[in-house]
């Protein structure tokens, strides 16, 4: 393989070595080191001139996962041809298959666990900055940085963090415009900086904007967001949103009282008599007297039309963020669930129907992240409102981390400090 080869994989790593120490300390002169391919030496002084440090041994900033961004990024209808031609090929293979968006930062990274967890060490996570600005040469980055596909090899990485790692990856256009989306990048050994490995993600990436094409002409399904939302989980104040035909929003913020009422009606979808609505709210002090009082105020908040008599019941059908965290867990979806769970149901709320729900879903959404296995997911619970007193999750955080990884170190950190609180 010539130098000018794309994967440059039959140079002698002490020569890139050599010339990388150039590099690191500024010594570089007029040419370009012959072992150093040009276009990886380009980087390079890109990478020095925007200040990454090529001697970086941990791991490269994070900007902090971000699910929304996840959920919303327009790779994310194209993760399930993803998973069955790459990610479900790369189990058992050494391979981490990662997406990132067009700015550099990591959406999914999936693939063999044991190497998964080995990419986690230099924080080759979801949420962190892998362009080259934030983490210097390195596949995905470069790749987008020139929009075009390419291959790094070993140490021909600019920061020594990813040096024993060789990716290829590929660019990702949107099918319509043609605007960058993002790319998708293989990481392991050296025969992923193979052309047999580029021919795969190549081949993976043409599936993946075919498939982007033919969404496009689909016909657009019913928005939920048109529906009604009663948002309840966290420590925000309720609010229940309806949208017009317009389009136009409209945001109420609703009492607590309102607010459990709305919950237990739509957990109740066979209606509720004003006796027993009086007694899921309160098991001794309200009357009817009360609860009719209540129900004429909440009419008055969010429209007579949405709620029936003789029983009470909500007469259209609404969206709460409470339904479709538990509808998420139903279907098994856990990421989704946590990404919908903001928090307890109505914290502050002394009413024995909403503590035995807010229980509920909380213990079942618990009880789904340590039975996954997944340590993001788990990591995201654990950095949660629910999730900070879990000695149980930090404990088993700290077990199955890599020993010394930031991972590692917080959850020793966590554990101290929670036994320190209870002597």
């Amino acid at each position: 393989m010539s130098r000018n080869d794309p994967r440059g994989g039959r140079e002698p790593a002490f020569a890139l070595r050599h010339a990388h120490d150039l590099y690191a300390a500024r010594r570089i002169g007029t040419s370009t080191p012959t072992a150093l391919r040009p276009l990886v030496a380009e980087s390079w002084l890109r990478s020095l001139a925007t200040g990454v440090n090529p001697d970086l041994r941990g791991a490269p900033a994070s900007v902090g996962g971000d699910t929304d961004l996840r959920v919303r990024h327009p790779l994310a209808p194209a993760l399930p041809v993803i998973r069955r031609l790459l990610v479900d090929e790369a189990v058992d293979t050494g391979v981490v298959v990662a997406v990132s968006a067009a700015d550099g930062t990591l959406l999914w990274v999936e693939g063999d666990p044991t190497a998964c967890r080995k990419a986690e060490a230099m924080n080759f996570v979801p949420g962190a900055d892998w362009s080259e600005r934030g983490a210097g040469t390195n596949a995905p980055g470069t790749a987008l940085a020139l929009d075009r596909e390419l291959q790094i090899s070993g140490p021909e990485h600019f920061c020594q963090v990813a040096q024993e790692w060789s990716c290829s990856a590929v660019p990702v256009h949107d099918p319509v415009t043609g605007a960058l989306l993002g790319a998708i990048d293989i990481t392991g050994g050296r025969h992923v900086a193979s052309s047999t490995a580029m021919a795969w993600v190549r081949a993976a990436v043409v599936a993946i904007e075919n498939h982007l094409a033919v969404l496009r002409l689909r016909p657009a399904p019913v928005d939920p967001i048109s529906l009604p939302r009663l948002t309840v989980l966290g420590a925000d104040r309720p609010r229940w949103q309806v949208t017009d035909e317009y389009g136009q929003s409209r945001v109420h913020t609703l009492t607590p009282r309102n607010a459990e009422i709305l919950v237990l009606l739509s957990h109740h979808p066979e209606g509720l008599s004003t006796d027993h609505l009086a007694l899921l709210l309160d098991e001794k002090d309200l009357d009817g007297v009360t609860i009719r009082a209540e129900m004429s105020r909440l009419r008055r908040v969010i429209g007579s039309g949405f709620i029936g008599s003789r029983p009470y019941r909500l007469t259209r059908p609404i969206v709460t963020d409470v339904g479709a965290t538990f509808e998420a867990l139903a279907a098994g979806d856990v990421a989704t669930a946590v990404q919908r769970y903001r928090g307890p149901l109505l914290p502050q709320s002394l009413s024995p129907s909403i503590a035995r729900l807010r229980m509920e879903l909380s213990t079942s959404l618990r009880s789904a992240v340590l039975a996954s296995g997944d340590l993001g997911l788990l990591r995201r619970w654990l950095e949660g409102p629910d999730g900070q007193d879990d000695r149980d999750g930090w404990r088993l955080l700290h077990e199955r981390a890599d020993a010394g990884s930031a991972h590692w170190a917080r959850a020793r950190g966590h554990l101290a400090g929670i036994d320190f609180e209870l002597g």
